[in-house]
């Protein structure tokens, strides 16, 4: 797929500058932060030196101290308290790590996920049912719940309290609960607007127990879950989250809880990263959810008894295994479906659609379908009657204005700038499909259905040695809004011969100059063997990473594209 660099350009020089020599640095790591926003050294040093101490004080959420006000009362007077969240990464270590800090303070708890096909994202009639037949009095919904107006009315009309623990967008009129805790709610003045859903359940519990006198380091435990969900959720790693996300990182590494260390040794990997998060936990957590029950995974995550762990481990693996083979096949059915029909490949969009799809995995495919064909995707399949759908986007589109121009079309959708979900009736499918194509074919520009590489700045090989990498792995935890830095290097030769490893990789000695010579990796790139193996300078762009090899470290590039420079 042809994809499009896109060099960043450094309007702050003198910024640069300043950094340059206050933290005595490269250039190209300076204007680094510049360009993310970090301009003294004082940014730098926060940036660099996550303290917990930077973490806000809870109760600057809106409604945080009501909330904790009716927990204490729950409490003393032995309430029986429902902890519920969504059936997803997030949505499950949210619960797990409410209901297990809770849990030691107050007997009387549960905690409830519906059921994905049976009742759907979000607050439901049965859940609230469940709780009402069971004796229940109040509910901490966690990841959910900030559009749910009508259902919490409902439980208010059975004498049931909410306290809403949710970080999605809300609607117009917000839900009756007793306290709404969201820092995108426009009343809400907390300073960091993007935490999770198991964050904002992270507030919660640092707000109890700074309350009640609980020391902090008492509930640091938790936070290898907060970066489970900061990873798997996608949320920015900024600001707060960055503070998280960098203890839970190293509370994951070092002391993850018995379920979390039970799915590292299924998986074989020692030390995580965001991205082995989103690679390697994320998905089998999510896989008992989207294949069985996501109980499972909750039991997992709260289990005090290592055995009990590794049992639950095995079985969520096992699931997963069953997600991949759902994923592989339903993959390949759409591809070749999109393959053979040449009015799909020529359009600007893809909607595809199989009544026998399994639901748990078509947001997965929606992303496959994106990555190959890189354009706004919907993919459905039947569900309880109705006709259930994903959708996803393609980076600086808004797929969530799009599919409001569908609305009409559809039962109910719901998401945000780049995912969605959606129910639709199965005559509509048709309409949808047209009109989807006509809103996106007359809003899209051409150059966002090409795929960008923003590259951050260019380097000299020269200039990498083991400082200039220690500094730059500093700049981590890598993710959204921080993304690992991309560089570009012209004028590169091959040392030898590339060569071809694995599926269509490509694997190659390069230099520049008279610079060192650097190990590369190319994933999917075996294409351009032929132009790198003619003798011609190219260039390259790529992020610089630590390869091991039998204990034996080295710098190596892994390279995200090549062009051309004769």
């Amino acid at each position: 797929m042809q994809k499009r660099w896109a060099e960043q350009v450094v309007t702050n020089i003198e910024a640069v500058e300043d950094l340059k020599s206050q933290l005595n640095i490269d250039e190209v790591l300076a204007s680094l932060l510049v360009n993310r926003g970090i301009t003294s050294f004082e940014d730098a040093r926060c940036f660099f030196r996550p303290e917990l101490c930077h973490l806000h004080d809870p109760f600057l959420m809106k409604d945080m101290a009501t909330a904790i006000s009716r927990i204490e009362i729950a409490i003393a007077r032995k309430e029986s308290i429902l902890i519920y969240g969504d059936y997803d990464v997030d949505g499950t270590t949210a619960v797990s790590l409410v209901y297990s800090f809770f849990k030691k303070l107050h007997s009387s708890i549960d905690y409830y996920i519906p059921d994905r096909y049976k009742e759907g994202y979000g607050i439901s009639i049965q859940g609230i049912d469940h709780a009402k037949q069971n004796g229940y009095s109040l509910i901490i919904a966690l990841d959910c719940g900030i559009k749910s107006v009508d259902k919490i009315d409902y439980a208010n009309s059975l004498g049931i309290d909410f306290i809403i623990c949710d970080h999605h967008l809300p609607g117009s009129i917000l839900p009756a609960a007793v306290a709404v805790l969201d820092p995108k709610r426009p009343d809400c003045h907390y300073p960091y607007k993007e935490l999770s859903g198991c964050g904002i359940g992270f507030k919660l519990v640092q707000a109890y127990a700074q309350k009640n006198d609980i020391a902090f380091d008492d509930i640091c435990c938790y936070l290898d879950l907060v970066a489970v969900s900061i990873a798997s959720d996608i949320v920015p790693i900024t600001g707060e989250n960055r503070v998280l996300a960098w203890y839970g990182l190293k509370r994951l590494n070092e002391a993850p809880c018995n379920g979390l260390a039970a799915l590292i040794e299924i998986s074989g990997k020692k030390q995580y990263t965001i991205s082995d998060i989103v690679f390697m936990i994320g998905p089998r957590i999510n896989a008992a959810g989207r294949i069985d029950d996501a109980k499972h995974s909750v039991s997992l995550l709260i289990a005090s008894d290592e055995e009990v762990a590794k049992n639950q481990s095995l079985l969520i693996n096992l699931k997963n295994t069953e997600r991949k083979e759902h994923d592989l096949n339903i993959t390949e059915q759409a591809l070749a479906m999109i393959d053979s029909d040449p009015d799909l490949q020529s359009r600007k969009t893809t909607v595809v659609y199989n009544e026998g799809w399994h639901k748990g995995v078509i947001g997965i495919v929606a992303s496959r379908l994106t990555e190959k064909y890189y354009r706004p995707t919907i993919v459905l399949t039947s569900s309880n009657g109705h006709v259930a759908g994903s959708a996803r986007s393609v980076i600086g589109f808004d797929l969530y204005e799009a599919l409001s121009s569908c609305s009409d079309l559809l039962e109910q959708f719901g998401g945000h700038k780049y995912a969605a979900g959606l129910t639709l009736k199965p005559e509509n499918i048709p309409a949808l499909q047209q009109r989807f194509e006509e809103v996106v074919a007359q809003t899209i520009p051409e150059e966002l259905l090409i795929q960008e590489i923003g590259i951050d700045a260019e380097l000299n090989l020269e200039k990498i040695n083991s400082k200039f990498f220690r500094v730059l792995n500093q700049f981590g935890p890598f993710g959204p809004q921080n993304p690992a830095p991309i560089f570009v290097s012209k004028n590169v030769k091959v040392a030898g011969k590339a060569s071809f490893v694995g599926n269509n990789h490509i694997k190659m000695n390069i230099y520049q100059g008279k610079s060192p010579i650097f190990d590369c990796i190319g994933f999917g790139l075996g294409q351009y063997v032929p132009l790198i193996n003619n003798g011609y300078p190219f260039d390259i762009c790529y992020t610089i990473e630590e390869n091991i090899w039998k204990e034996k470290r080295s710098i190596q590039l892994c390279v995200k594209g090549i062009r051309s420079v004769v």
